[in-house]
């Protein structure tokens, strides 16, 4: 099944209905861009499913050894600052951003850009879609982004102020600057 998007215009819906809804719809995963379209999908597959989690391991175990900071996986949403709600696959922010937040945004989805994001791409996303989607995360704050592409095993890297970096079927990628030690091993991704 295809995401849905939904011209919510009728609905207005603020922050806190807009939480509200994704909270009881617990068997959907909503976003909303900037112009405040709904955009609903469904449950991952298993095989999208499975790459998710072994991206967010390999985070979880680098962050456990460095308490570098916080990893957040694809049910997380995060207001960004131009005003949409994501929910990216995976994300990180350092330490200090997560202290800096009260215990009630703590609760709710959490008002920043991860400065790290990983978007999985499944066989019905749109690629462009996607692309899109990154090129917001890079324009709101992110400082490092990962669009996997497992059927065509490439990665497109994002990065401030710089062109996008594709590369084909990597067997590892850095964190580089942003995430300092972490290195992703791929080679499950490709399965």
């Amino acid at each position: 099944m295809n995401s849905l998007t939904l011209n919510t215009d009728a609905l207005q819906l603020d922050d806190e209905q807009f939480f509200q809804l994704c909270q009881d719809n617990r068997d959907l995963q909503f976003e909303r861009n900037a112009n405040g379209t709904l955009i609903i999908m469904p449950p991952t597959g298993g095989d999208t499913g499975y790459r998710n989690a072994r991206i967010v391991q390999q985070l979880l175990n680098w962050c456990d050894s460095t308490d570098a900071g916080v990893v957040f996986d694809s049910s997380t949403g995060f207001k960004l600052p131009n005003g949409a709600n994501r929910s990216p696959d995976a994300a990180w922010i350092p330490r200090e951003r997560w202290e800096g937040l009260t215990a009630e945004e703590k609760q709710g989805f959490l008002p920043l850009c991860p400065d790290f994001v990983v978007e999985l791409r499944s066989r019905t996303d749109s690629l462009p879609t996607l692309q899109e989607k990154m090129q917001e995360y890079i324009e709101n704050g992110t400082r490092l982004a990962w669009l996997i592409d497992p059927s065509s095993q490439t990665v497109q890297i994002y990065r401030p102020q710089q062109s996008v970096e594709v590369v084909n079927s990597p067997s590892q990628l850095s964190g580089e600057g942003v995430l300092l030690g972490f290195v992703l091993t791929c080679d499950r991704l490709w399965l």
